[in-house]
């Protein structure tokens, strides 16, 4: 385990910062959002967990920051993806299936951001003090809005309102159909003993595709009226 000096300049302070989000990153990349500890992310990060707490107020302050830059890094990728997978010559319907599948691949290469998505409102919101939540949900509605303008630059016909309408269905359609596609162990042995139940197994990018696609041509149809 590293060993750290006391911080004593804003850069050490940031470094301090920066050491406690790449260890609960790493922690992420094994483990669920339920098994992230502030003890074993304090151990990991080399640091007492009195000291983490001079940087986080909490478990939760830590993850919806990294939940922020995950987020911020997805946003960045995704415009290229988009690009690549929408065509501009197509038709309307035909870009809004072509978006869906695309939003949906593209959030599955991401299990780390989905996850957190998930813990969202039931866990991450629920421990953090009113100006930390503040704060997040400030960035959260940018980042939203900023789904929302890739998404209308896909389908102009949505019309701005509606394509962050779509962006928010993203985000909540994540949060509710991740925890259901990562099925326990048990499940999983339930499945495979009695494969009538493999029927209720969903698999994430293919369900989101098709539940955003739904939602898209919704969306179009109800503008067209």
């Amino acid at each position: 385990m590293a060993v750290f000096q006391r911080a004593r300049n804003s850069e050490q302070r940031e470094a301090r910062r920066q050491a406690i989000l790449g260890a609960a990153a790493a922690m992420l990349a094994e483990m669920p959002v339920a098994e992230v500890t502030l003890n074993e992310l304090s151990r990991r990060a080399g640091l007492a967990k009195s000291n983490v707490l001079r940087y986080f107020e909490s478990r939760e302050a830590v993850l919806l920051e990294l939940l922020d830059a995950a987020w911020q890094d997805w946003l960045a990728q995704l415009d290229a993806d988009l690009q690549a997978a929408v065509d501009a010559a197509a038709s309307a319907s035909g870009r809004s299936g072509q978006l869906a599948a695309a939003l949906a691949a593209s959030l599955a290469s991401r299990p780390m951001l989905c996850d957190l998505i998930s813990a969202q409102a039931a866990v991450l919101e629920r421990n953090v003090s009113p100006q930390v939540a503040t704060q997040y949900k400030r960035t959260s509605i940018a980042a939203v809005t900023a789904l929302g303008l890739l998404v209308l630059g896909c389908v102009p016909e949505l019309g701005e309102q509606d394509a962050i309408r779509l962006a928010g269905v993203t985000v909540m359609m994540t949060g509710a159909l991740w925890p259901h596609t990562q099925p326990s162990a048990a499940m999983l042995a339930a499945y495979a003993a009695e494969p009538d139940l493999a029927a209720m197994r969903l698999d994430f990018r293919t369900t989101l595709g098709e539940v955003l696609e739904v939602m898209t041509e919704g969306l179009l149809a109800r503008s067209s009226r």
